[in-house]
Formats: C-alpha cells, structure tokens, sequence
C-alpha cells in the first residue's frame, strides 16, 4: 500500500522504532525466559513492562478460579497495601478488560468512571489481557502520572509483551504443577511407610491424619470410620481439630454429606462449607474456621470402611491431581487400617494360646494329682474292706463305717472322672507337615518376639517328610518351646527353629525338629527335671509348665527329646518324630 505523503525518511524512522520495539521484546523474553517460578515471573515480567512503557507504576492481576476476584500478584510503584485490593471481574478498567478481553488506553483516567485509584497522580493507564489457551486469565496494567502517555505503538507492545508472558506464565504453571505432583508423590511413599509402620489401630489412624495433613497443607484433616450396624460414622482420629469438632456427634449415613462419599465411594469436594447446604455442621464449621473441604473414601477389599477429610482454612477448589494423591493415600491408610486390626487380632489370637497353655497345664495337673489320688485311695479302700468293721447294734460307729466307706467312694468316681477326662485329650493321627506348621506358628509369634527383640530364624528342609500326628497337639508343644525360648531371652536374642530328615539304611526314619536360643541357659538340675512331671518341677515357667507339657505330647506320639545347655551359652531342643 502506498502513502502519498509519507517520504522515505518517515518510513526509516518507522522501521527504526518497529526494530527497537522487537529488540526490547526481545530482550525482556530472554529476562522473563529466565525462570521457572511462577512469582519470579510474574515479577520480571511487570518489571519489564514498567520499564519498558516508560511507565510510573504497573501490576500484573490474575483471575482467582475459586473466588473470581481479581488479586495482583506482582506490581512496582504501587503503595503496599494496593496487594491487598480485590475487584470483582468487570469492576474498574481492570475488571472491564478482564470481561471484555479488550485494551483499554486511557489517556485522562480522572475521566473515566470506570477508573479505581490505587495510587495518587495518576493520569493515563493501559491494560491489555491475559490470555492462556483463548482463555482470560488476568490483566496487565501500566500507569503514568502523564495525561497521554500511552501511545498506539505503546499498545502495541504492551499487547505483544502480554502473549509472550503468558505462554510463560502457562509454562510456569506447567512446571509448578508438575514439581507439586512430584512432591506430593514422593510424599506419599514416605507417608505411606510412616503410615505402615504402625501396628496399633488408634496409632495408625492419628499418624494417617497427622500426615495427611502435613502432605496437603490442610488446617485440619478427620477420619470418620463406619460402626458395625452400617448406620453411623464416628468420628475415631484428627489432626487440628478444636474442642467443638472433636465433641461433635456422630454422623448418620444416610443423611449427611460424609455419608454419600461412603455411599458412592467417590470422593466429594465443597468450596467453603460455611454456606453450602449440603454440610450439616456449617455451626461448627464456622467455630473452627473450617472452609473447603475434600472428603474421601477409605476402601479396602471392595468394602467402603470410612472417610478421609481434610479442611483449608479459606474458599479453595482442589485440583484434580490432589483428589487423585489424597485417594492414594486413603487406599495406603485402608490397607494400614486393616493390617493393625489384623494385628489386634494376631496378639488376641496369641493370648488365646497362652491361656490354652494354662488350661492344659492345669488338666495336666488335674491328671498327675487324681492319678496320684488313685493309687493310695485304691490301697485306703481294700484295707477298710479287709477291716470288715462291724459293731454292736446301735452302736453310732456303724453308721461312722458306713459314711467312710460311702466318701471312699465317692472320692474314687471323682478320680476316675478326672483321668477320663484327661483320656479325652490323646491324640488324632493324621499326616502332617512341619514346615508348614512351623510356618503358620511363626506369623503368630514373629510381632511377639520382635516387641521382645527375638530374631526369628528357620531352616527348613524343603525335602522333609510328613509326620503321623495330631497337628494341634504338636503346634501346642512347639509353641511352648518358642515362648520358652523367648523367656530365656528377657534382653533379645536369636532363635533359629531347623528341620532336618534322620537316615539309616540309606533311608528316612526319623524327622528332627530342632529349637536353638542363644538366651540364658540352664543347670545341670533344671536340665535333669526339664521334662518331667508337673508335680515335681521346681519353676512355674520357662522349664516349668510348658516344658512337662511338650515331654507329655512327645510321648504320646512315640517320640524323643534331646536337651543340650549350658549356663549363659543357650539351650537347644531337639524333638524328634518317628515317620509313619
């Protein structure tokens, strides 16, 4: 196109400003290219504007997605409390560019009515759009305490300017997002095994609140788990909650917010549960000064068991990648959850034993004292029968002879009564294998034995063969010798359980089970007794009760024990089985 009045000379000049323009945007991208964090950026970048507008003052205004307000988050000239300022979208010439995505250049700003002061003697002001992917997403505005400062090339710039910052405030965000996955990622591994790490069910659920609160930058994080009739979450741990929270009620499933996440398994997110309707405690919400919330479920072999919540303290809307960290941490905590319920379980299941240990020391006892009854009764009775007492008649000693010989035998049928009884307790043959029992003794005991620094080791021949014989009764003995071993250990130590085949003839005859501890030991008199019957050993535990009961077990299946032990150089068992 050609200008007839313009001369070569104009035309020179032109292109000379135009240079200058790209050199200066190029300049200012290789400052604002220089960083990866978002503030920094946003800082460089109304720097630069300011500079290079020539301008007095200028800030950069980003739209708030939860809130919609425009906040500046960088400025330069500006009085320090402007960063305080909030307009809504569409208030002052900001919030019009803002709505509009237009310039607007001011040459006069006290004549315009759109205008919000924010610094005195301002004249003129020029704000261009933000935008990111066609979208708005803030403004940027320079100032001058000149009427007309802003020229049309200005603008031109400055809107030049505005697109590169925001392809690098879109690749700040980027990267942002990115270092806070990670974060938050290698959060949770380190989170998930501080979770795991805990073996009480009251422990774990405080350490998954704890952490889950630290992880997400919470004001305060709740777990709700469901009673066992289905119709109530309860409130059972939390990290930051007041007083009032804390005597809060329990929730009804089938009415509250919390219930739904249970419900659906699903996780649910509200912006400021102050005012929402659907929060039942927006009371106490406001007490606390409780305001978003994202409340998750916590599921554990298909089965919804509860929720994990965390609460800001101001309108948040969480992104999706924070969902999706705090679910993952909610399925760490279910499986944390169950493992210590499991392990409640365990130690009931391990107090169980050792009070079946108890009973069948007492029936053992039972059986040696009526056994030991029997013997002088039988003798009491043929020397009263072979007295053949008679008196004269009317004489009370009848009736004396009569209540001897009627107690005798009463005494006789409660003996037989007892030894009946312990006769009910001979063992079930049927074939069993070692390693699996021992195995299965192993997880029993191994939290046991590590509460008393026992380290559990096994050998096990993987070509040993099965055993005829009654696996309960065994596994009794067998725990008997581990928890004795672990009582000859009060400061730790090791125990090593080893199975192994005995030959002769070229053949399997016989499978040895051997018990070593490195604990305290025992004399030649506790090694003599180790064995033997309950009425005649001198200790109540460790080679007492326990140790009569595994000689009785071993011999009714027809087998042998092999005692080696010293003082303070440990004890090793040696029971040994015939085969079938």
């Amino acid at each position: 196109m050609n200008f007839p009045n313009r001369t070569p000379g104009d035309e020179l000049a032109d292109l000379k400003v135009r240079y200058a323009r790209l050199d200066l945007l190029y300049q200012v991208g290789n400052v604002i290219h220089s960083t990866l964090d978002p503030q920094e950026a946003l800082q460089l970048i109304i720097d630069q504007a300011v500079r290079v507008m020539r301008a007095s003052s200028g800030s950069v205004v980003l739209i708030n997605p939860t809130t919609n307000f425009l906040e500046i988050h960088a400025s330069m000239g500006l009085p320090p409390n402007a960063a305080a300022l909030k307009l809504r979208v569409g208030e002052g010439i900001t919030g019009w560019v803002a709505i509009k995505g237009k310039t607007v250049r001011s040459g006069d700003v006290t004549q315009d009515p759109r205008y919000i002061q924010l610094r005195q003697n301002v004249r003129s002001e020029l704000a261009v759009p933000m935008l990111v992917n066609g979208e708005i997403r803030g403004v940027i505005n320079v100032d001058s305490d000149r009427n007309n400062a802003f020229s049309e090339g200005d603008q031109e710039l400055l809107e030049a300017l505005a697109l590169s910052a925001s392809r690098v405030i879109q690749n700040t965000w980027l990267y942002e997002q990115l270092r806070l996955k990670a974060r938050l990622f290698e959060m949770l591994a380190s989170v998930g095994q501080t979770i795991n790490s805990a073996l009480n069910l009251d422990d774990a659920l405080h350490v998954i609140t704890r952490e889950a609160c630290g992880m997400m930058q919470a004001k305060m994080c709740s777990l709700l788990m469901l009673q066992e009739s289905g119709e109530w979450l309860e409130l059972r741990a939390s990290h930051g909650a007041g007083e009032v929270y804390m005597k809060s009620p329990k929730l009804s499933m089938n009415e509250s917010l919390l219930g739904t996440v249970v419900r659906r398994r699903k996780p649910i997110q509200v912006e400021n549960v102050q005012t929402s309707s659907r929060y039942q405690r927006a009371e106490i919400a406001r007490q606390e000064g409780l305001v978003a919330l994202l409340s998750v479920p916590l599921i554990f072999a298909n089965e919804c068991i509860g929720t994990l919540s965390i609460y800001t303290g101001r309108p948040y809307k969480f992104s999706n990648e924070e969902v999706r960290i705090l679910s993952a941490l909610a399925e760490l905590s279910a499986i944390a959850i169950e493992k210590a319920r499991l392990y409640e379980r365990i130690v009931d299941v391990e107090e169980q034993l050792r009070q079946n240990e108890k009973l069948s020391a007492l029936g053992l006892l039972a059986a040696e004292v009526a056994h030991e009854i029997r013997n002088p009764l039988t003798v009491m009775k043929m020397l009263y029968h072979s007295l053949d007492l008679k008196f004269p008649a009317g004489d009370p000693r009848n009736k004396d002879a009569e209540i001897i010989g009627q107690k005798m035998e009463l005494l006789n049928k409660i003996v037989e009564q007892i030894l009946d009884f312990a006769r009910t307790t001979e063992p079930t043959f049927a074939e069993v294998h070692l390693n699996e029992l021992i195995e299965e003794l192993g997880l029993l005991v191994r939290h046991k034995l590590r509460n008393q620094n026992v380290q559990f080791i096994h050998h096990l021949d993987s070509d040993l063969p099965a055993v005829m014989a009654d696996a309960t009764h065994l596994e009794q003995a067998f725990l008997n010798l581990i928890l004795n071993a672990a009582q000859a250990m009060p400061n730790g130590g090791k125990l090593t359980i080893t199975t192994r085949a005995i030959e002769g003839g070229g053949k399997t005859l016989q499978v040895a089970v051997d018990f070593k501890d490195t604990g305290e030991g025992m004399t030649e008199e506790q090694r003599r007794r180790a064995f033997s019957s309950v009425l005649s050993t001198t200790k109540a535990k460790g080679t007492g009760l326990g140790l009569a009961i595994v000689g009785r077990v071993i011999e009714t299946h027809h087998g042998e024990l092999k005692l080696k032990s010293a003082p303070g150089r440990g004890t090793t068992i040696s029971v040994i089985l015939p085969l079938a």
